[in-house]
């Protein structure tokens, strides 16, 4: 048992570096390089007259980069979350729950200190969830539910959608099902055609300790 949470921990320390300089990669090359070019763009448009074309299609070139910086940044949070690091969990669900479409319900019971792989893999499994209920689920209302049970954070994602979910069918719940195996966790679904579907997952908490 031991081996196995020293393996966790290492895997999850490792993606953690990663998802790190991936996000200062982003930040300090490509990012940086588009900010220079909006800059430079803007300059060109002080030399041409308003109203002419090639004003206008200037313009319609800096809407594109506004919007492809706009992308870029929303990557980059998604690779490591700052309201995470910065607020915590509960703060960075409530966050998600906020943003989504749907309205959502957040109970958040957790009296204890949570490691901090078993919060990224928290926060990206409620991220994901939000997400399938979002394209897929045609819901007028999720929950999310996040607990602590028998050494265990618990994680439940429900929503009154079309249901019909399924592990084999998406490889998105394939991925969180083996992000969760890495640190020892599960992840269940429930999902009858017609009568919602549900999530609901489990993170040793030991992990990280």
């Amino acid at each position: 048992m031991a081996s196995s949470t020293s393996l966790a921990l290492e895997a999850a320390r490792l993606h953690g570096e990663e998802r790190r300089r991936l996000e200062r990669d982003l930040h300090d090359g490509a990012q940086q390089r588009l900010v220079s070019l909006s800059v430079q763009l803007s300059r060109l448009a002080l030399r041409l007259a308003p109203g002419s074309d090639e004003a206008e299609l200037l313009e319609a070139a800096q809407s594109e980069l506004r919007a492809s910086l706009a992308e870029l940044r929303d990557l980059a949070h998604g690779l490591h979350p700052s309201v995470l690091t910065d607020y915590g969990l509960e703060a960075a669900l409530h966050a998600l729950c906020t943003r989504a479409p749907a309205p959502v319900r957040l109970v958040f019971d957790v009296a204890r200190a949570v490691p901090a792989p078993v919060e990224v893999a928290a926060y990206y499994l409620v991220c994901e969830a939000l997400t399938n209920v979002a394209k897929y689920a045609h819901a007028a209302c999720a929950s999310v539910l996040v607990e602590v049970a028998d050494g265990a954070l618990v994680i439940s994602v429900a929503d009154d959608g079309v249901g019909g979910a399924s592990m084999a069918a998406g490889s998105g719940l394939r991925g969180l099902g083996e992000r969760l195996a890495v640190l020892g966790g599960t992840l269940a679904i429930e999902s009858p055609a017609g009568e919602g579907t549900a999530l609901r997952a489990r993170i040793p908490l030991c992990v990280g300790l």
